[in-house]
């Protein structure tokens, strides 16, 4: 049976609760007041899967309340929700200049700024999310920036919720740059193989994929994975964790095919076990977690979660672990990334506006929505949720919010299967990529480039390398008229 879909109207979002006594942004507002009447308000504001072809209220809102207008800019991926107040615009552009700054290697004169790597992949969180879009793809022969190369031994297997043990020399991560007097750990090549796909229309469409390569890394399992976009995650963070939770089905108990599960893993920022939200694999609990884990992993810098200074040098690599960093006895924290710089990009981070929706009332788009939910893309791909009432988060706060995501994993395949596990997920498992934005990749990134290694270069491209779980939907495709598949590709282009 197919799920039902929230369509909460005004009242359910923005209007009062509790008999009009209670506003969703009121600061008294908690969780227990959220949850009383939560299911018969829920149930008024359900829509029908035979209404998924009509207008929905909100539904133009992919950010609820803090959605902005979606214009030409390059830098529309790079505005603070639009319900943010006046009073809280200074952390946002705080936050917007740490993440944007430029980290150089100990010793500096620009004590406030050094501390990078001593192996690292990039200077700046905007070196890899372009305009807090999607990363670029490298060119032939270009050192990659923004597509990373996680690594481990997995040798004759790893249990499910272990460890994956890292490289004896290169660790967990492949870097590609490194300080001064230091040699990069390793050189990252990049090739491309062809296939094809032949649609029921006759039609052909070229595939590629991505065949990586490390010096140095014989006998390790090699992920390529290309920065994600910024938008939501605020919002995404927060989903009541019970919502996710009642999509979980890891044995397929419904016989829809789809077997969803959290992936469980450890949140430094809460010291216990969370679900994953972030990262292609949902490896990381929380934003928090997933800024401490690019900081480190990414540009070698020590933070409040994780305050080693040395970055991901091993201790085979001893002239890595000789160079200084930038700790600073005595000063503040002594971290490279202090306390207060870690919060105001975390808040910054939080606080990335998701553009509205393009062309919701759009009699083709309305068809490909139709479709899309036909053949059983929204199983996975959940549409819509109500975020949490969260006081000292005003723009997150009870709000209807449209990611087209249910988070969870899902077996997609041997076709995108990178035989590295992470967490309770397995080398073909991955979470479901929320869509708002979609269409708005290209604008901002300069490139257009989908999935977790960056090999689709169109929407269409995207979908036909689904498998697993998603082979039945996938298929669906293929066999489609060119007039349903045109007008499928154009509502996810809307969103």
């Amino acid at each position: 049976m197919r799920p039902l879909f929230l369509c909460a109207g005004a009242a359910f979002v923005w209007a009062s609760v509790a008999g009009g006594q209670i506003g969703p942004l009121d600061p008294h507002l908690n969780w227990q007041a959220w949850d009383q009447g939560q299911a018969e308000r829920a149930e008024n504001a359900l829509v029908p899967p035979e209404a998924f072809d009509l207008p929905q209220p909100f539904e133009g809102l992919s950010g609820g309340a803090g959605s902005i207008r979606a214009d030409e800019s390059r830098d529309v991926f790079s505005e603070p929700s639009a319900n943010m107040g006046f009073d809280r615009l200074m952390d946002f552009q705080l936050g917007n200049a740490l993440f944007r700054k430029l980290w150089v290697a100990s010793p500096a004169s620009t004590k406030a700024s050094d501390g990078l790597g001593p192996l690292y992949n990039s200077r700046s969180c905007q070196d890899c999310h372009i305009r807090d879009g999607r990363g670029m793809m490298p060119e032939a022969g270009q050192v990659p920036m923004a597509l990373l190369v996680r690594l481990g031994m997995v040798g004759d297997g790893v249990l499910p919720g272990a460890p994956v043990p890292p490289h004896p020399v290169l660790g967990y991560q492949v870097q590609t740059f490194a300080a001064p007097g230091l040699q990069a750990e390793a050189v990252v090549g990049l090739e491309w193989a062809e296939e094809s796909v032949r649609l029921g229309d006759g039609t052909t469409v070229s595939l590629r994929r991505p065949l990586v390569s490390v010096t140095g890394a014989e006998g390790a399992a090699l992920s390529a994975r290309l920065a994600p976009q910024m938008i939501g995650l605020g919002l995404l963070e927060a989903i009541p964790m019970l919502v996710l939770a009642e999509r979980v089905d890891p044995d397929d108990a419904d016989g829809n095919g789809i077997s969803g599960r959290l992936n469980m893993v450890w949140s430094a920022a809460h010291q216990q076990m969370l679900p994953g939200r972030f990262g292609w694999k949902a490896g990381r609990a929380t934003l928090a977690d997933q800024t401490a884990s690019a900081l480190f992993g990414d540009m070698g810098l020590s933070n409040p979660l994780v305050p080693l200074p040395q970055g991901d040098c091993t201790a085979a690599q001893k002239d890595c672990l000789a160079l200084p960093n930038g700790q600073e006895a005595g000063v503040r924290d002594g971290l490279e990334v202090d306390q207060t710089s870690f919060d105001l990009i975390n808040f910054y981070s939080r606080n990335l506006a998701v553009p509205r929706r393009r062309g919701e009332g759009d009699a083709q788009v309305l068809q490909g929505k139709a479709l899309f939910n036909a053949i059983g893309c929204v199983d996975c791909h959940r549409p819509a949720y109500v975020t949490h009432a969260l006081p000292d988060q005003p723009e997150q706060s009870f709000q209807l919010i449209w990611p087209y995501s249910d988070l969870l994993l899902h077996d997609m395949g041997p076709g995108l299967a990178d035989d590295l596990p992470e967490g309770l997920a397995m080398g073909s498992e991955w979470r479901t990529a929320p869509l708002w934005g979609l269409g708005l990749t290209a604008q901002v990134s300069g490139q257009f480039t989908l999935l977790h290694d960056g090999r689709a270069r169109s929407i269409l491209e995207a979908v036909l390398w689904h498998g697993g779980e998603a082979q039945g939907p996938r298929d669906a495709v293929v066999s489609m008229p060119a007039e349903d598949r045109a007008a499928l590709l154009k509502f996810l282009e809307s969103l």
